[in-house]
């Protein structure tokens, strides 16, 4: 190709994918350039996305951009991605993936237990709410929304005593001195699909998806289909408190563990976990829908 267009949002950690992907391609002999984009997630900043529309709106100008052919693809936090893509679109590879914890930044305390009762946290993810609440149901939970620099700077000028944001974002601008305490899994379940990197195309573009290929991580894409298996299955979105995470076992079997939260907390946190060979996608998407299948039968709705 000529030169290929690279849609992207226009944030700090958004232009740093895009880069990272710029050079992956450069790598191979490519001619890339990007094209900067505002979506309306980035600008809608005071009200909680499952109120105005859902992860969705920080993909739609990037596919309207795609589908004008002004860009070639649009790179995503694939766990911003839709469970379900508009048709005529297609994810075309997922890349290696970086750190899928949690991790929780603070100016004055080591740890979520160093927290003193009734403690500010921000985060606006429902996922993180029902799993902090669980921990700690002293704490006090206050909404915030903005890109990565904007909350840990509401962070910085005391709005919040700690913020909880995913440890990819902040290894890969080079803030992981920000992190006081990284969550297992076990502790505090990811998101489906944190911590990846999804490239989205035109499903008639075969042409990119064939040149795209190298840069997949086949595991990484397996797993992460999984843990979006169960989120489709759950009808999951960000107005949900689902989540959903998948490792790879010693046995070369995948194992995937699921969390469903009652955000108004009249329920307790139900937690469940399969595990099989998942060497195709649809064995990966099986193993998705038995742990939602699992979720539904312990009471998440």
């Amino acid at each position: 190709m000529s030169n290929i267009v690279i849609a992207t949002r226009e944030s700090r950690l958004a232009m740093w994918q895009a880069e990272h992907v710029k050079g992956l391609l450069q790598e191979r002999g490519h001619t890339v350039s990007l094209l900067g984009m505002t979506t309306r997630g980035d600008q809608i900043l005071d009200r909680s996305l499952s109120k105005v529309g859902g992860k969705g709106l920080f993909v739609k100008e990037l596919e309207l951009a795609l589908e004008e052919g002004r860009a070639d693809i649009a790179v995503h936090s694939l766990k911003d991605v839709p469970m379900d893509l508009p048709e005529g679109f297609a994810l075309a590879c997922v890349l290696e993936r970086e750190d899928p914890r949690d991790a929780l930044v603070s100016p004055h305390h080591a740890s979520l237990d160093d927290l003193p009762q009734g403690a500010v946290i921000g985060t606006s993810s429902l996922r993180r709410v029902v799993l902090l609440r669980a921990l700690r149901p002293d704490v006090r939970i206050e909404p915030l929304r903005g890109n990565l620099d904007t909350r840990l700077r509401k962070l910085d000028e005391g709005q919040y005593d700690a913020i909880v944001l995913a440890a990819a974002g902040l290894k890969r601008l080079g803030l992981e001195s920000r992190i006081r305490q990284t969550f297992e899994p076990d502790t505090m379940l990811p998101a489906a699909g944190q911590g990846a990197l999804g490239i989205e195309v035109r499903a008639d573009r075969n042409d990119l998806i064939a040149l795209l290929a190298p840069l997949s991580s086949r595991r990484d894409w397996l797993a992460t289909a999984a843990e979006r298996a169960v989120s489709r299955a759950m009808g999951g979105s960000c107005s949900m408190p689902l989540a959903a995470h998948a490792r790879w076992q010693p046995d070369g079997g995948l194992r995937i563990d699921a969390a469903w939260g009652d955000p108004e907390g009249t329920q307790p946190l139900v937690r469940v976990h399969a595990s099989a060979d998942a060497s195709d996608f649809a064995e990966a998407g099986a193993l998705g829908d038995d742990a939602a299948r699992m979720l539904r039968a312990a009471g998440a709705h």
